[in-house]
């Protein structure tokens, strides 16, 4: 369960050196260890760990843009660059990890405005040491080409931030626009922050000088520029000397085209957390069959089967395996596009959106599809731990299955139900009793999805959804779609945009949304936010989510989460654990606590 921070801790935040290390975006979880000998407990000296099927790095620059910040790629950005602040979101417990940080301490001001750093002395693979110069250069970068940074979103990092000042080597100092919650600006925004070695990448070409470029905005935009295109070219990435010059417990060793990468024990790494395992695997799989037939074959120490796979689970444990499901702190949904055409002043209407969310059976879909693998999800706070942000709302689910209810709300607002079964407003208009304002008559309830393809439980999933709907009267088509190309075409659009139109979309296979430990969700739902694919808005929302992220209040977050669970931005989905881990059984490690984005504290 997540513990807050009293009001004394929050004034002054210590790194809890505990065992366990976090992702800031999504899990990439293991599992205990037994006391009987692995699949690979010979190779003393590496580990074979399978990236999730069909999904290979794309990027190495510790600066993420757009298209490039998957869990994947941050697992090898991590391994290389040791991050500021490493929050712990998995297992029963979460806080900062410090022996995983570059971060020794956090101290706030009086007034909550001001975060002064102090970092761990460390030094790059070089031997220059890392110093509070070389967060100043990541700011200035970032700063100066916040247009193309990932991580930017309006009114946040790093426009939040009035200024920034290298008190010394080893400590810095952030003074923000507004005194934020300290568990919210530690999680969500100093976790952004990276070390970036100057000496070696503030220059615009290979052979080009090195010198103070990022303090002015126009040399920030071309070293900006310099290492984006450097990070473009994949094929280089384990020759380019950018990308040797590192301060993390390991180094690239080998980077393919096929998405296979080795990393091995930086044997310069001076840091608190230093490898144990000298050779770490990582291999993609072009599908689920494949990558479980390699754990059949006992040629990987880390993998995962598929929820479809669970009655197996007795077949792995017997070739010296551990299985089990690994939750992330997520929620999973359906967007809807409140821009479409066609059926966006549909959606626009909360009737309508709870005539759909009262047709998904969450509890039989998450029981007998996922084979117990995914819990109901009612709002936009994670549930499964007892969270202090999970409103009452939430938790009691404001919209119970009910195929029969769900159709009486169409009926009751200038619906009716022809002899195909489907839902056609004969009612337009904007009385109590009609469909609502800007429905034609004769406007049919048909609705399709583009959905994320190559999981045999979401296309289960899908087709009990169909059905359900179809009681109710609502058609739902399904179009399948790989995932990369589901949220390409799921991006914020404008109804007049060629490209806008998708109805809903569904990329929840293994969670739709990680969050950092502090919960708030103002990338995905709020009016600005970089990653509300619909285009939902409700100015009440925006103004809750300000209020969590700048009060200690844990009430600010329950309501925020109460209002979400009741308006619904978006269909509230089952969430499915991240991965079922399959691990050897002399791999130690790989607990709840540990994520595959820090394999440092695996041993054998």
């Amino acid at each position: 369960m997540f513990s807050s921070l009293s009001t004394g801790a929050r004034r002054r935040l210590g790194l809890a050196a505990g065992a366990g290390v976090v992702a800031t975006a999504a899990l990439l979880s293991g599992c205990g260890a037994g006391s009987s000998a692995g699949p690979s407990a010979s190779a003393k000296d590496s580990v074979s760990y399978a990236w999730p099927v069909s999904q290979t790095p794309n990027w190495i620059l510790p600066l993420g843009t757009k298209g490039h910040t998957s869990t994947i790629n941050a697992s090898i950005i991590n391994a290389l660059w040791t991050p500021m602040f490493v929050y712990n979101t998995s297992g029963g417990s979460m806080g900062l990890d410090k022996q995983a940080s570059m971060a020794k301490d956090a101290t706030f001001s009086a007034d909550g405005k001001t975060v002064t750093v102090t970092m761990n002395k460390t030094s790059w693979s070089d031997g220059t040491p890392v110093t509070s110069r070389d967060v100043e250069f990541w700011y200035n970068l970032v700063k100066n080409n916040k247009d193309q940074w990932a991580n930017t979103a309006a009114g946040k990092m790093p426009d939040s931030i009035t200024a920034f000042k290298a008190v010394d080597d080893s400590t810095f100092s952030m003074t923000f626009d507004a005194a934020y919650n300290h568990e919210w600006l530690t999680s969500t925004q100093l976790a952004l922050i990276r070390v970036m070695p100057a000496h070696a990448w503030n220059k615009t070409s290979d052979d080009g000088a090195v010198s103070d470029l990022d303090r002015t905005p126009e040399g920030a935009k071309a070293v900006f520029a310099y290492l984006v295109k450097a990070a473009e070219d994949m094929g280089s990435y384990s020759t380019n000397p950018l990308w040797k010059t590192t301060n993390g417990p390991y180094q690239l060793a080998s980077f393919d085209a096929s998405g296979k990468v080795v990393l091995a024990k930086s044997d310069k790494y001076n840091g608190a957390d230093p490898a144990s395992i000298k050779t770490v695997n990582l291999l993609p799989f072009t599908s689920a069959s494949a990558e479980e037939n390699a754990l059949r074959s006992k040629t990987l120490d880390y993998g995962y089967i598929s929820a479809a796979s669970m009655p197996q689970k007795s077949q792995f444990e017997g070739k010296g395996y551990t299985v089990t499901p690994k939750p992330g702190w997520s929620v999973t949904y359906m967007p809807y596009n409140f821009n479409n055409p066609t059926m966006g002043k549909v959606f626009s209407q909360l009737y309508a959106r709870q005539a759909i969310q009262k047709s998904i059976d969450q509890e039989s879909i998450s029981k007998v599809v996922w084979n117990d693998t995914a819990q109901p999800g009612y709002g936009p706070v994670p549930q499964g731990n007892d969270s202090e942000y999970l409103s009452k709302d939430q938790k009691d689910n404001p919209y119970p299955f009910s195929t029969a209810d769900a159709q009486k709300l169409l009926t009751s607002h200038g619906w009716t139900i022809g002899s195909d079964g489907i839902a056609s407003c004969t009612s337009p208009g904007t009385g109590a009793t009609d469909c609502g304002d800007g429905i034609a008559k004769d406007t049919k309830f048909e609705m399709t999805v583009l959905s994320q393809s190559g999981s045999t439980e979401t296309d289960n999933m899908m087709n009990e959804i169909r059905s359900s709907l179809s009681k109710t009267g609502i058609s739902f088509k399904v179009q399948p779609a790989p995932v990369n190309s589901v949220l390409a075409q799921s991006q914020a659009c404008q109804s007049t945009d060629e490209a806008c139109k998708w109805q809903l979309s569904f990329f929840g296979t293994s969670g739709s949304w990680y969050f950092s430990a502090y919960p708030t969700g103002e990338k995905i739902f709020g009016s600005t936010g970089k990653a509300n694919f619909g285009q939902y808005s409700n100015a009440e929302v925006d103004k809750l989510t300000d209020a969590a992220v700048k009060s200690d209040d844990t009430s600010a977050m329950q309501n925020y989460s109460s209002l979400l669970a009741k308006d619904l931005p978006v269909v509230w989905m089952p969430n499915p654990v991240y991965q079922v881990a399959v691990t050897a059984t002399g791999l130690k490690g790989t607990g709840p606590d540990v994520d595959l984005i820090y394999p440092q504290r695996w041993t054998w």
